[in-house]
């Protein structure tokens, strides 16, 4: 396969940069207001005197929030109240909210597209089992459901023969990476990068893999360009609502037509306008959706982003993004500080 067609502008480039941008614009100004009072001497308490309880402390973002960051529970924001959202029952074979899936993402063809193609097969498995078990050590009320996500379909500079600016993978490796998901009883996730195209236009070519019941969707929108038609990377995409529905009617057609378990589609956001009209978003009980925190940088600009584009915009699940490089996350935010978010999130991904 040429260069061009493994071709990525990964969140560890343009697109990283211009999340870590955006993320930190005007509007995540750090929140908390002091009172200002006039210094009085100092006078001994009477038994007659009362003593007024201190203001609780206001949440706050930005670099000196701490821990009075709103994206934590407990510190002030009104979104705490939004959360669990109110949704069916799971049904039978559901795997979220009993377990968390943590996911490895990439691609093999490519050591900078992520973990999946950084390290040796082996080296690379054996680290998600070491993962999988300290995160099930630190709560082991949701077990892990190890996970591969491959990105299936990469977004690319130039149009290629389809002239959509995507390639998609050769099925043979979305069989290899299947291979190597099952030796360790662990998911696969196929991700779309539409490029120029459409869901609508990708999404029956990789149903042949969709029809297993251990194998689920995730969707870029950073990549997808039909509603600028700029080329992947030189804008950051969109979808609204209405494609996310339309993703969740397919995957839902999909169990009914197979008899399968529930399917989890993943989609990635790190900015506001990544996905447009989330409140129209319509759940399906045969689909569980995860709206990934999909952002890089220090741990309080993380969760800035997720403070903004997850919590104050619920829709059902919600997943985090780590990093195995220290250039993209400044340092790495630890497990123990993931687990104090407010929603906990049920999808861990590590690019």
């Amino acid at each position: 396969m040429p260069t061009r067609a493994i071709f990525m502008f990964s969140r560890q480039s343009f697109s990283l940069v211009l999340s870590a941008v955006v993320a930190v614009g005007t509007s995540l100004a750090p929140v908390a207001a002091t009172a200002q009072t006039t210094a009085k001497p100092a006078a001994k308490p009477s038994a007659t005197s009362s003593t007024k309880p201190k203001p609780k402390a206001q949440g706050a973002l930005g670099p000196q929030s701490g821990d009075r960051h709103l994206a934590f529970k407990g510190n002030g924001s009104d979104a705490d109240s939004l959360w669990p959202v109110k949704t069916p029952a799971p049904l039978p074979g559901s795997i979220l909210p009993a377990k968390r899936v943590l996911a490895y993402y990439g691609n093999p063809l490519s050591k900078r597209m992520g973990i999946l193609g950084e390290f040796e097969t082996n080296e690379m498995l054996a680290k998600l089992e070491a993962d999988a078990a300290e995160w099930t050590r630190l709560d082991p009320a949701h077990p892990v459901q190890p996970a591969l996500h491959l990105i299936a379909m990469v977004a690319n500079p130039d149009p290629g023969p389809s002239g959509k600016y995507r390639t998609r993978m050769d099925s043979a490796l979305i069989e290899k990476v299947y291979g190597w998901a099952k030796s360790k009883n662990a998911l696969l996730f196929v991700d779309l990068q539409v490029g120029q195209s459409t869901l609508q236009q990708e999404l029956p070519w990789i149903e042949k893999f969709l029809m297993r019941p251990d194998v689920h969707l995730g969707i870029d929108p950073e990549f997808s360009m039909k509603a600028s038609g700029a080329v992947p990377g030189r804008r950051i995409g969109t979808y609204d609502a209405a494609d996310v529905n339309y993703a969740i009617r397919f995957l839902a057609n999909l169990v009914d037509k197979y008899k399968l378990p529930p399917k989890i589609l993943v989609v990635h956001r790190f900015t506001p306008k990544g996905v447009t009209n989330a409140r129209n978003i319509k759940l399906d009980p045969k689909v569980q959706v995860v709206m990934h925190m999909d952002g890089f940088g220090a741990p309080w600009l993380k969760r800035d982003t997720y403070y903004r584009d997850i919590k104050r915009e619920p829709v059902q699940f919600t997943g985090w993004k780590q990093f195995t490089k220290a250039k993209n996350d400044k340092p790495p935010t630890t497990r123990e500080a993931i687990l104090r978010l407010w929603p906990v999130p049920l999808y861990i991904q590590v690019q």
